[in-house]
């Protein structure tokens, strides 16, 4: 099978985890209990991008213990990969350019960026939030993807596409939003917070894929619904027949940093087994 990338990858929030989530809070004098999940869609998408052709690949996240451990993981299937693993807050500007910087550096270019990081904040209504706490998931879900895109941006403009073809780019950025981007949080949900950065996150990508089309490097979002894991896979059979894998969300990531989505620009693609639609 021809691969599908050729170029240099890089995946922000790469290292498998835990994300935290709050329940929805309905009063300031309710307890602040907190479940955690597993995640991978970053590390997911790494997988699949290896899978599917990048043999140069930087991965970033906050948690360098759990990243190197992605690193050595992908490479033991993958004994050709040359991966780079990067600490990485994308929330501060200067870990974020200096990433981006050491990535050129050690690799010449960047072709297909994905900016995963982010956190769930607190699922409390607006009424019952602090400015702390929007404060913390706005400098990580909408700034440090902001900061990634523009560093990324930066980076492309100054490299020519792969191939001379209308099919290639100076470069592909996808930044990772959610379907809670699109729609409101049901009632119950909440995170009013969560949902303004992930709304924010899409429209920073359509600005951004209009500014940046005509210079040849394509922009666009990928918005996820729930992921299967343990949380929630005990909920599945009573809201949907079943919950996407990880491997299809970084799957998608793949087809849109392909040539085969190479007219698509600005898109914020649904990924939500048709949660939206209802």
């Amino acid at each position: 099978m021809a691969s599908l990338l050729k170029g240099v990858g890089f995946v922000t929030g790469a290292a498998a985890g835990v994300l935290t989530c709050y329940p929805a809070r309905t009063s300031a004098e309710d307890p602040e209990p907190s479940l955690t999940q597993s995640v991978g869609i970053g590390k997911a998408t790494a997988q699949s991008f290896v899978r599917h052709g990048v043999r140069r690949l930087a991965i970033g996240d906050i948690n360098l213990p759990a990243l190197k451990e992605t690193a050595s993981d992908l490479k033991l299937q993958y004994p050709d990969l040359e991966v780079v693993p990067l600490e990485l807050d994308t929330s501060s500007e200067s870990l974020v350019d200096k990433s981006i910087a050491d990535t050129v550096k050690h690799f010449g270019r960047i072709d297909y960026a994905v900016n995963n990081a982010g956190i769930a904040g607190k699922a409390w209504r607006s009424a019952d939030s602090d400015l702390e706490g929007w404060n913390k998931t706005v400098d990580v879900n909408l700034t440090g993807v902001w900061l990634c895109s523009r560093a990324q941006i930066r980076a492309m403009l100054k490299q020519n596409p792969l191939e001379a073809s209308p099919r290639f780019n100076r470069g592909v950025i996808i930044n990772v939003a959610s379907m809670y981007g699109i729609i409101g949080t049901p009632l119950e949900v909440g995170a009013v917070v969560y949902t303004a950065t992930k709304h924010g996150v899409v429209g920073m990508t359509k600005a951004d894929a209009i500014a940046y089309a005509g210079e040849n490097i394509r922009i666009n979002a990928i918005c996820p619904g729930y992921v299967a894991t343990p949380l929630l896979k005990s909920a599945a059979a009573e809201a949907w027949q079943r919950l996407a894998e990880m491997d299809e969300i970084g799957d998608s990531i793949t087809y849109m940093a392909s040539p085969l989505s190479s007219f698509m620009y600005g898109s914020a693609m649904v990924v939500d087994g048709g949660y939206t639609i209802q």
